[in-house]
């Protein structure tokens, strides 16, 4: 049997050994997710801004269309969940998408 089937069944015998309440020894770590920034249109604009880059390359680097930054910078609509985790991403750090790999420098 291949080592990754030997891993996924051990793993699976801790989980039922857990699930007994048997102690396993193994650490469980509970995490939180961080809530989803919420966006006007003036501070998605400072977010693109403090970006330096166009409409068109934002709209690029988050994956959505042109007309949305403009709809979304207009108030005419508001980016969906993960349009807001990577605004959060970029507002928190300008230079995401280059240390992402998603802005490459020509």
């Amino acid at each position: 049997m291949p080592k990754v089937c030997d891993d996924i069944m051990a793993s699976l015998n801790e989980l039922i050994e857990m699930a007994e309440g048997k102690e396993t020894g193994a650490i469980i770590h509970k995490r939180t997710v961080a809530d989803l920034d919420t966006f006007t249109p003036q501070q998605i604009k400072a977010v693109r801004t403090g970006t330096g880059m166009t409409q068109k390359t934002f709209a690029a680097c988050i994956g959505v269309s042109v007309k949305s930054i403009e709809a979304w910078e207009g108030g005419r609509s508001h980016p969906d969940g993960p349009a807001r985790r990577i605004l959060g991403l970029m507002k928190t750090n300008p230079h995401f998408a280059e240390e992402m790999g998603i802005l490459l420098s020509q």
